[in-house]
């Protein structure tokens, strides 16, 4: 019994290698790679996606899965059977994509990451703009080959959100939207009552970098199974469930910018680095989805680091580290950190305002997909985007529309699973602070492992087992709504900002 099922195994642990060693070279291009690799790695990036499209479309692997998941239908091993069924739910969707298009956008996406680095790095559009052209070019056709109903955007939401549908998005942010902007609005109009003052100042880079380390750890980080480095847009990484990094970007002027960019992808860590070995090495060990992997940055981000109750704990280390701090009353400092201000940069955005920032990122993707948006106008709409929802100009392309990487990336479609996440974040907070009363009184003492046991048994271990609707049903209860999430955002802020 099993015989099948391990031989199928032994295949998608080869190819789960090849994917990672891809990744590893990615890793190297956004951390320590020279510029002038540029070319040799995307042709080495094209060759190792072709390599793993190509074992993972085959013939070989097609007859494991059949063989495979017939034993399954007499398997009792709910992580075997999870692994064959996610396996051939991935096989169907590759299948329908040739390798010389996958390993075109290998190519393709590595070469204009290179180029977008060079533009942000000297704040000039025009030199990322044929790049752009290129990977929404790529875009509609992996939409094409993927194929869709409704929207073309569903083909490539689907690949980072299963089953979310474009006009289900589209109706969550016309939601938000009717209840965010007047929060907004208020809040603005009572703006006098809080200052940052004490963020800005002069903060050594290898003091903060040590106190976010610090402070990772605390939270559940394992850095023997990780590690943390500087890149130009901070985010997190694996290559397997005991490699786990992140990486962060620094700024000597402002406190809460690194700070704060670690604590978020400590929470994409946590979630990679709780996920069952079982799984370790097959399209199941990762997690459910990006909206469920951004529930947990935000919810680590936000509901914990930003919470007056962690603080408690955290300050007396910051003003060790800092003293400048120690002038500073904690409670200013708690709101100074919470701080709502309509601003131009989405990764240091305020809770408040930050769904905004997403929402002209999913309208333009949609906008540039369908031909109404030419590339050679993203600049000029998305600095009127950016005034009409948020109501700032950028000030330069390098703040505007050259500030993420992700289109760089041919990751289109990805966008909008950052406001997904939110709404996720605080739907699963409410569940466990029912299961556990006194969990943020937790926080005071330095205590978050309560929070990250629950985590780990009802998200992390099941990495990618469920859909995500299954998933946030089970562990919250509920269906996915925007109601707990809106009315968090109206009680903490309404709180600071005496509403």
């Amino acid at each position: 019994m099993g015989q099948q099922f391990d031989l199928l195994k032994v295949r998608l642990n080869e190819i789960s290698d090849v994917n990672h060693a891809a990744s590893l070279l990615n890793w190297d291009q956004e951390t320590y790679m020279p510029n002038g690799a540029a070319q040799s790695r995307s042709e080495q990036l094209g060759t190792l996606s072709k390599i793993s499209h190509e074992m993972f479309t085959s013939p070989t692997t097609a007859k494991l899965l059949k063989l495979a998941a017939a034993e399954e239908t007499t398997m009792k091993n709910a992580k075997k059977a999870a692994i064959v069924n996610i396996a051939k739910r991935d096989y169907d969707e590759a299948k329908k994509l040739p390798s010389e298009f996958v390993a075109e956008m290998a190519r393709v996406n590595s070469q204009a990451t290179h180029a977008w680095i060079d533009a942000r790095r000297q704040s000039k559009f025009e030199l990322f703009a044929p790049w752009l052209k290129k990977n929404f070019d790529l875009a509609r056709r992996a939409a094409d080959y993927l194929g869709y109903t409704e929207h073309i955007y569903d083909a490539l939401l689907d690949q980072y959100e299963p089953g979310m549908k474009t006009s289900e998005v589209t109706t969550i942010f016309t939601d938000l939207r009717d209840q965010i902007v007047p929060l907004v609005h208020a809040i603005v109009a009572n703006k006098d009552r809080i200052t940052d003052d004490c963020l800005h100042g002069q903060f050594d880079k290898q003091v903060q970098e040590d106190l976010a380390k610090k402070v990772a750890a605390q939270l559940g980080y394992d850095f023997n199974r990780g590690r943390m480095d500087y890149t130009a847009h901070p985010f997190c990484i694996h290559f397997a469930i005991d490699d786990v990094r992140i990486t962060t970007r620094i700024d000597e002027t402002m406190f809460n910018t690194m700070f704060f960019s670690v604590m978020h992808e400590v929470g994409h860590a946590l979630y990679e680095q709780g996920i069952s070995h079982d799984y370790d090495r097959t399209p199941t060990g990762t997690g459910c989805s990006l909206g469920l992997h951004e529930s947990q940055s935000r919810m680590w981000e936000n509901l914990v680091c930003r919470s007056r109750e962690s603080w408690v704990y955290f300050y007396p280390q910051l003003c060790e580290a800092l003293p400048v701090f120690k002038d500073t009353p904690l409670e200013t400092f708690y709101k100074a950190i919470n701080k709502v201000e309509p601003s131009l940069i989405r990764v240091e955005a305020d809770e408040v305002t930050y769904n905004l920032h997403i929402m002209v990122r999913f309208e333009m993707e949609m906008a540039m997909l369908d031909g109404s948006l030419k590339m050679n106008d993203v600049p000029e709409a998305w600095n009127a985007k950016y005034k009409d929802y948020l109501g700032v100009v950028p000030e330069n392309d390098a703040v505007g529309c050259l500030q993420d990487i992700h289109w760089s990336n041919g990751l289109i479609g990805y966008f909008p699973t950052y406001a997904l996440g939110n709404l996720i974040s605080v739907q699963l907070f409410d569940r466990i602070k029912k299961d556990i009363p006194d969990l943020t009184d937790q926080f005071k003492y330095g205590e978050f492992s309560a929070l990250l046991a629950w985590l780990r048994k009802h998200i992390h271990q099941h990495g990618r087992r469920y859909l995500p609707p299954d998933l946030i049903k089970r562990a919250s209860g509920k269906n996915l709504s925007a109601k707990p999430y809106v009315a968090y955002l109206k009680a903490k802020f309404g709180a600071i900002y005496q509403l």
